[in-house]
Parts: structure tokens; C-alpha cells; sequence
């Protein structure tokens, strides 16, 4: 949430994109800019949708101009650019955690039974929450992979609540 209670929505240059889906992963909307994007698309993208860049091109962050906000990040590395988003832009990593798609930022539902059939048979007896993605048919459990990825983002969060004010 932003300081007027709206939601925060983002958009990542493709040089960022295994921070988006960390982003969607924590629950935040976040675009993100396929590989041939023009410095124009990615700006017109996040000026159409009201979307914050976030870039580490200088280039592209310079020539952003009127109507869109961009964070430049400084920090390298996914654990440094997350708690660079926490202190700066407020980011709470373990927000909505898994309710958006990984891959194109959909808002997920809850599975069906039928849905459910594609999981994998040892994981179809996981307590679940057992999630689809409306559109592009993935399915997401909750298997180990989820367990590493919110203690990734339990991790970041105690970073950014340590951090001085």
C-alpha cells in the first residue's frame, strides 16, 4: 500500500526479472518488460498502467520523465535488492504470499477438484492451499519449494524491520 492506501502496483525492467516473480511470489502486482522492450514501452507501459519502475538502468531511469515514478536500485543481488525495496518503497515480503501467478501476475483462485488431479500424486495429500491461475492454467502447491521461498521472504522481512528508521 502506498501512502494513500492504495495498493502498490509495479513494473520491472526484464534485467529484473527474477525479482518480479519474488515480487508476485510476496503478492504484489508486478509487470514486468519482455526482453525486446524499447525504453519507450517499458515507460508508456508503466505511465498507461500507473505502475512504479523499478530498473537499475540509469538510462532508462534518466529519461522516465513526467507521469512515472522510478526507483533506480542501487543494490546488486536479489537479497540486497530486497531489502532496498522494504527500506525505501515499504515492501512487507511476507504480505499476500502466493496469491499471484509466478509467471504472468495473475490473481490465483482456488483449484478445483478437477484442477487438483494435475497435481502431482504426493502432493495431492498436502494440506494445501492448492491455487490456479485462471490464466494460463498453472497449478501451485504447497511443496517444498514454498517452504524455502517463505522462509526466503520471512528472511528479508526481519531484514527490513531491523533496519533503522
Amino acid at each position: 500500500m502506498d501512502a494513500s492506501g492504495s495498493p502498490v502496483r509495479l513494473f520491472c525492467d526484464a534485467m529484473l526479472a527474477s525479482l518480479a516473480r519474488w515480487l508476485r511470489a510476496a503478492g504484489y502486482d508486478t509487470g514486468l518488460a519482455p526482453v525486446d522492450a524499447t525504453d519507450r514501452a517499458v515507460l508508456d507501459a508503466c505511465r498507461a498502467q500507473s505502475r512504479i519502475l523499478l530498473t537499475r538502468d540509469r538510462h532508462l531511469a534518466a529519461h522516465a520523465g513526467k507521469g512515472v515514478m522510478v526507483l533506480l536500485l542501487v543494490s546488486d543481488g536479489l537479497d540486497a535488492q530486497a531489502a532496498e525495496l522494504a527500506t525505501v518503497l515499504g515492501i512487507d515480503w511476507t504480505r499476500a504470499p502466493f496469491s499471484r501467478c509466478l509467471l504472468d501476475n495473475t490473481p490465483l483462485r482456488e483449484a478445483t477438484a478437477d484442477e487438483r488431479t494435475r497435481v502431482p500424486p504426493r502432493a495431492r495429500d498436502l494440506p494445501g492451499p492448492f491455487r490456479a491461475c485462471p490464466a494460463c492454467s498453472r497449478i501451485y502447491w504447497p511443496g517444498s519449494h514454498v517452504r524455502r521461498m517463505q522462509a526466503r521472504m520471512q528472511l528479508w522481512s526481519g531484514q527490513a524491520t531491523s533496519k533503522p528508521g
